[in-house]
This record gives structure tokens, C-alpha cells and sequence, in this order.
């Protein structure tokens, strides 16, 4: 490995870089856009872009793309060669302004939920500056937003950066309050990337994880997870080499990647970055996913991202670490050492309680997917309903301006291992909450509920406004007050007062628990389509519509895909169920009880007296489970056949998938998952859980 400060950033067109090719004034003109989102003019832009393809081409790339992140929840991009042809024939390489600034995407074929037509082709990328180009292989990328012909946002970038200047434009005004004269305000991310790795060879003869990400079928293996030797285990040499390859890559593209470790679950593994600024540590995220699978596969391995690609041991999710800082870097949700004497901080976590408890149905939207579904509320995964972790401290400070009694503050606790050697070390004020959705840990909110494979944009769009709307009530009401200090005591308890039914730090997997959310008023919405409704209520568009993040028309356009994608990943995954059961499954076990039927004829005839009741039990067993899993089968395809009459409309047939079809499937897999157990081994068609989470060495 070269120099790890040498490469970092190496394949990044940053600030660093801009300042040693750019003129003066040209370099000024793209750091103001970056701070405070002027734009360009063509002349500047032309210059940029000139500079940006000499750099490019000195790094070997042949080629541009606008690359940028519709509905699909994955990456997109069309690449342009530098190319351009002359009179006498030969050719120059050219890249101007124009293409730097704007492209012009096929606006039809990406998922629009309704804003587009199939006819209405047209579509723009847009050059977002404050993300740095990059080069992939032999291409500059350049991070762009994504647009409609009528200017409607058909992306997941382009709302993102709409939170972010609405989070702004509330905090400078309630930050004004307390004389803070900072020009800007920026939340920051850090997301925990969870994901597997399986041996290549074993993935490629399994048909449910090449066509949908997780295993459709599955008998749990004699050892899964229950002895925790996995998590932060030693990591084998084949998974080392990997991540090796990933460090050295990520670091090139400038991502700050910094712990990596083994998971609770075998097979399973953490790749956690420094946090950065919201819209940037959302495209690097999108990058991370892109760079693992990729790399896995020169290693002979497969990396899944799916949230829950084997029943009965962990799911994979994404830990959204989100705060909220000053253009100076001063964290706002840094309690300091006496946090009950903090007026600006209690104010500021005021304004994310209110926010989750106000907008819990947004924040539950935000992580639904029918692959997250499977994974929330089982297996260290946070349960569905949306509450928050603040530990005792705060809990105390809290309380204690709820009931107009003084806090007299805690002196920090020196820990005592019981060891004389080994060094004595401060407590932490509060425990970590494995089992919260939304845990406060120090300086930052944990948001533990989005799956792996989900792009961090939209949980941070639903945050980031719901937070600006907090802000925006308690500027309204504390700007022009004569005794200002009076009315922000007056509001904090208030708040508290009114919010505090969102915070609970006891057992999120307790049932208890789900009866107490119940009497909070909580919501309980444990799938997608229990959820999606509420994301078109009039209280959701209003927040939107109010703080120009979606207008009512994009926000009814993601109520549909989300829908959509619900049916048809579920429709996928039941169509690969039947094909693998008739394919191979039944003709399986059909040919491993006709074996052992042989082999009786063949004990008896050459001893008719021999004992067979091992060979006729597993004939008899086989037999009547072969049956039931034709009968099953066939009551998928049937079942498949109703969604033609859930009646067109997008929420009952999402709700027709997992009332009906979902359950057919688990059926199916029942009786499935019970023969794989008593099937000779050389007889079953795919590798096991076994394989799959242990083949790896």
C-alpha cells in the first residue's frame, strides 16, 4: 500500500485540487457556490471544466458521466467520451462548461411514480458543486441532481439538499437568538454500513439470491450465532484481503472509512466512515455499496446488502449517525460538561424530540422496504415502533425541568476494573441502547432502523425537515420576546412536557413495552404498506410543502414507487419460489425417494428379512412432504393469480401481497426447509445455510 495521506483523495477533483489548477478568481467563484450556492456563469464554468478533464485525462479516464441517484435506490449514469472530432480528421479532447453544468438523461424510464409519461422523455442532470467529481475506473463522475422536463425532483439528491437549506434557514434564526452570528449550518452523517460476504462459487447456484437478495428457502444450520464468536472476531484471510482492497479504494475517492470488524452473525460485517456532510456522506454511502460488491467479486465472494438474507440470525442495517454543526465546526448537540446548564443544547435536542414524536410516521417511512420489513424487531434490529433513547442524564435533566426542580449535575465516575495494572478510565454519562430506533450517544442520534441497502438520502431529507420545522415553531415564538430567557424556560418544559412519550429507555424488544407504546399513542406500523398511507397525509405534505422540500406532486410520486417496488419485489421473490420448487426442489426429492425406494427392493431381495424401517419412515415422510409442497406451490400460483383482482389501485395490491401472497410464500417455505433437513445432501440442488454462512475460509 502506498502512502495512506498520499492516496487519499487521489482520484478526487477537491479543494485541494481545484486551488492548484484553477485561476484565482475561478477558484473563488466555485468555493463560493460550494459555501453558499451562487452559481456559476459560463465563462467560470468553461474554465472549470477544461481543468477538471486535463486532471481527468492525467488520471486515465476517457470518459464523463453525469452520475446521479434516481428512485431505484440505486446509482445512474451514461458516459461521454472526451472526444471530439477535427477537420483533418483527427480528433481533441474537449469537455466544456455546458456539460459540465447540465445533462440530458432518457427522463422516462426510471421510476417517476406518475410525474413522467412514457412519451415525456426529457430529463436534466444538474451539477451539484458541493460534492466533489471523482474518477471510477476510466470515468469522471460528477455528482449531479436529477430533474424533470417540468423541474420536478426524480431523484433522491435533489430533496436532500432541499432539507439541508431548510434546516439551515431555521437554526440561523434560532441561533441569531442566542447571538450566535455563524453563517451557516450543516447537518453531518456517519452511516455504519452492515453487510455479508458469501464464497462467489456457492451465490451462483442459488437462484433466490442471484434474482432477489436473500434466500427464499433455507434450513437453519446446526451453529448460527448463538455462541457470539463471530462479532469482532479474528477476521479470516480471504475477508481481510477484501476489506484491504476496499480501504485503499474508498480512500482514493476521498471517503473517510475508519472501523471495519466482524458482525454478530456469521458471514456478517461493519464498515462504519467518519461522519461528513449530509449530501456528501449520502454519495459516498452509494459509492461504498458500489466499490463492495464489485471488489467482493475479485475475491471470489458476494456481497449482499439485502437487510435480511437469512432467516434466523442477523439482519444487515445502515446506523445513520446524524448531528447537526456550525459553519465553524461546533457540534449543536454537544452537551458540554454541566448539559443542564446549556440553554442553546436543551433547546436544540428539544427540537429533535418534538421532531421524532411529531413526525414518527415519516421516520418509519423512511426505512420501510418489504427487505426491511423481515429484519425490524428481530435479531437486534430496533422494533418498528419509532422512540427515543436519551440515557439517565439527560432523562434526569429532562425531568427535572418538567417538574421545576434544580439539577444538581453528576461528577464524572472513574471506571474500576478491578485490575491494578490497567488504567482507570472516565464512564460515560450514558449506556448505548442496542434496541432503540433513535438512540442519543454522546454527541449525535443514532437512527438504527434503515436497512443496509437503502440509500441514506430520504431517512435524512425526513430529519433533517422535521428538525427545521421544530425550529422554525420555536423562532416564531421566541423572536421579539421581551424576556427571552423566561420564554425559552417556558417552551423547553413545554416541550418536554408535551414529547415526552417519545422517549423510552427501557427493552425495545419487551412486550411490555409494545403495550406501553400502545397507551403512549405510539405507532406500531410493522410493514410497508401499514405505513405508506400515512406518508400523503395532509400533516406530512403540509411539512414538505411549507419548507419547499417536496412539492404535493413529488411527494404523491414517492408514496406511489414505494408502493410499487413493495409489490413488485415480493411479486419477484414468490415467481422464483414456484420456479425453484418445480425446477428443482420436487424433482429432488423425488429422485432421492425413489433411491431409497430401490434400495429397498434391493436390501429385501437380497435379504428379505432385513430391517427397513429407517429407509420406509423416510420414504413415508418425504413422500407426504412432497405432497405438500406440490399443493403449496400450486397455492402460490394461485394466490399470484388474485393480485389482477386487488382492483389496480397501488396500496391493495401492496396490501394483497402481504396479506396473501406473503403468506403462501412462508408456507411454501415451511414445508421446503423441513425436507432439506431429512434430504441426502448429494440430492439437494442448492448449497445450505451452512455453506453459505460458513463457506467462507
Amino acid at each position: 500500500m502506498n502512502n495512506v495521506s498520499e492516496m487519499f483523495g487521489s482520484k478526487v477533483f477537491n479543494s485541494a485540487t481545484m486551488k492548484e489548477r484553477l485561476p484565482k478568481e475561478a477558484y473563488k467563484a466555485v468555493q463560493n457556490a460550494i459555501k453558499d450556492g451562487s452559481r456559476l456563469d459560463s465563462g467560470v464554468a468553461d474554465v472549470v471544466a477544461n481543468s477538471m478533464k486535463d486532471w481527468a485525462i492525467e488520471n486515465g479516464a476517457t470518459h464523463f458521466t453525469h452520475w446521479f441517484q434516481p428512485m431505484t435506490g440505486v446509482t445512474a449514469e451514461k458516459h461521454d467520451s472526451f472526444i471530439s472530432p477535427t477537420d483533418d480528421g483527427h480528433i481533441i479532447m474537449e469537455f466544456k462548461g455546458k456539460e459540465l453544468v447540465q445533462g440530458e438523461p432518457d427522463a422516462s424510464s426510471f421510476p417517476s411514480g406518475g410525474l413522467r409519461a412514457t412519451f415525456e422523455a426529457r430529463g436534466y442532470t444538474a451539477w451539484d458543486p458541493t460534492s466533489y467529481a471523482f474518477i471510477k475506473g476510466k470515468t469522471l463522475c460528477i455528482p449531479t441532481a436529477f430533474c424533470s422536463y417540468g423541474g420536478e425532483a426524480l431523484d433522491k439528491k435533489t430533496p436532500l439538499l432541499r432539507s439541508m437549506e431548510a434546516i439551515n434557514r431555521q437554526a440561523l434564526r434560532v441561533l441569531r437568538l442566542f447571538g450566535n452570528e455563524t453563517t451557516s449550518v450543516k447537518t453531518t452523517v456517519g452511516p455504519e454500513q452492515e453487510y455479508f460476504l458469501v464464497d462467489r462459487e456457492m451465490y451462483d447456484k442459488r437462484p433466490d439470491l442471484l434474482y432477489t437478495g436473500r434466500t427464499l428457502y433455507g434450513a437453519k444450520p446446526p451453529k448460527g450465532q448463538e455462541l457470539d464468536d463471530h462479532y469482532f472476531g479474528t477476521i479470516k484471510s480471504r475477508v481481510a484481503a477484501f476489506m484491504n482492497e476496499l480501504n485503499e479504494e474508498l480512500w482514493k475517492l476521498g471517503i473517510l472509512a475508519k472501523t471495519e470488524h466482524n458482525e454478530v452473525a456469521p458471514a456478517q460485517h461493519e464498515l462504519a466512515p467518519i461522519f461528513t456532510t449530509t449530501n456528501i456522506a449520502a454519495d459516498h454511502n452509494q459509492i461504498t455499496m458500489e466499490l463492495m460488491q464489485r471488489i467482493a467479486k475479485k475475491h471470489g465472494l458476494v456481497c449482499l446488502l439485502h437487510e435480511k438474507p437469512f432467516a434466523g440470525v442477523n439482519g444487515s442495517g445502515k446506523h445513520n449517525n446524524w448531528s447537526i454543526s456550525t459553519a465553524e465546526g461546533v457540534n449543536l448537540l454537544e452537551p458540554g460538561d454541566t448539559p443542564h446548564e446549556n440553554a442553546q443544547f436543551l433547546l436544540f435536542l428539544c427540537a429533535v424530540i418534538k421532531a421524532v414524536d411529531d413526525y414518527q410516521d415519516l421516520l418509519r417511512i423512511s426505512v420501510a422496504s418489504a427487505g426491511n420489513d423481515h429484519r425490524l424487531g428481530a435479531n437486534e434490529a430496533p422494533p418498528a415502533v419509532v422512540s427515543m433513547f436519551l440515557g439517565d442524564e439527560l432523562n434526569e435533566i429532562l425531568e427535572s425541568i418538567d417538574n421545576d426542580e434544580s439539577y444538581g449535575g453528576k461528577e464524572k465516575v472513574q471506571m474500576k476494573i478491578g485490575v491494578h495494572v490497567l488504567p482507570r478510565f472516565p464512564k460515560d454519562s450514558t449506556d448505548r441502547n442496542r434496541t432503540s430506533p433513535f438512540a442519543f450517544t454522546g454527541n449525535k442520534f443514532e437512527f438504527r432502523m434503515l436497512g443496509s441497502a437503502a440509500s441514506v438520502s430520504g431517512v435524512n431529507m425526513v430529519l433533517n425537515t422535521a428538525v427545521a420545522e421544530s425550529l422554525k415553531q420555536f423562532a416564531d415564538e421566541l423572536e421579539g420576546k421581551e424576556n427571552f430567557n423566561e420564554a425559552l424556560h417556558d417552551l423547553i418544559k413545554r416541550v418536554i412536557r408535551d414529547h415526552k412519550r417519545i422517549i423510552f429507555n427501557g427493552n425495545g424488544y419487551d412486550d411490555a413495552w409494545l403495550a406501553e407504546a400502545e397507551k403512549r399513542g405510539l405507532l406500531n406500523l410493522k410493514t410497508t404498506p401499514d405505513c405508506l398511507p400515512y406518508y400523503i397525509s395532509e400533516k406530512n405534505a403540509k411539512l414538505f410543502s411549507d419548507h419547499k422540500v417536496l412539492s404535493e406532486s413529488e411527494l404523491h410520486a414517492r408514496y406511489e414507487i414505494k408502493l410499487e417496488t413493495y409489490s413488485k419485489m415480493i411479486n419477484i421473490e414468490a415467481l422464483t419460489m414456484v420456479d425453484m420448487a418445480n425446477k428443482d426442489i420436487m424433482p429432488a426429492i423425488a429422485s432421492f425417494i425413489k433411491s431409497l425406494s430401490e434400495g429397498v427392493v434391493s436390501k429385501k431381495a437380497a435379504l428379505p428379512t432385513a430391517d427397513c424401517k429407517y429407509e420406509e419412515k423416510l420414504i413415508a415422510r418425504l413422500s407426504t412432504l412432497l405432497g405438500v409442497i406440490s399443493d403449496r406451490c400450486d397455492a402460490l400460483e394461485k394466490t399470484l393469480l388474485g393480485v389482477i383482482d386487488a382492483g389496480g389501485d397501488a396500496l391493495a395490491t401492496a396490501v394483497y401481497y402481504k396479506d396473501n401472497v406473503l403468506t403462501a410464500m412462508n408456507e411454501l417455505r415451511l414445508a421446503v426447509d423441513e425436507a432439506e433437513v431429512i434430504t441426502d445432501r448429494k440430492y439437494w440442488p442448492y448449497p445450505t445455510y451452512g455453506d453459505l454462512l460458513f463457506g467462507v475460509r
